[in-house]
């Protein structure tokens, strides 16, 4: 998995929790990447409707409350999917080998039933939660210094 998922739901938190409107290049310093890859991710937020803009205005908008946002669909929009899909097995196993003539029906319910766990919670949290751990990180540090 690359970083686009954790890039999105800072630029989400980030929308969500500005109260002045940010750029590609203000969301990029955030990150800590540059405004190209910025509006990259912004522009598959977009196509799935979890982000808006309007031409002539700066900034962006979410799309829907981040309660609404499953970190699922987060997901699927950021990966260009519609089905969690970790695993890959192996090709070209020799099928004269028993093990590898029935190697790939022997893990594949293993490794599904592992995607449609990690979809299924990804499914019940939602960007609302990441923000609310946001600021208890950022209350905590607080207290430490």
């Amino acid at each position: 998995m690359d970083t686009k998922f954790s890039v999105a739901l800072h630029i989400l938190a980030m929308i969500s929790e500005s109260k002045e409107s940010l750029t590609s290049q203000a969301l990029a310093t955030s990150v800590g990447t540059n405004a190209s890859y910025i509006r990259k991710v912004i522009a598959l937020l977009k196509n799935a409707g979890l982000i808006t803009s309007h031409q002539g205005k700066p900034g962006y908008q979410l799309g829907k409350a981040p309660k609404d946002m499953s970190l699922l669909e987060i997901y699927y929009a950021t990966q260009e999917i519609n089905q969690i899909k970790l695993f890959q097995i192996h090709q070209n196993a020799n099928q004269s080998c028993p093990v590898g003539k029935h190697m790939e029906a022997a893990m594949s319910p293993i490794l599904a039933h592992i995607e449609t766990q990690l979809a299924e919670q990804l499914r019940q949290q939602t960007l609302a939660d990441v923000i609310s751990n946001l600021y208890r990180e950022a209350k905590q540090s607080c207290k430490e210094e």
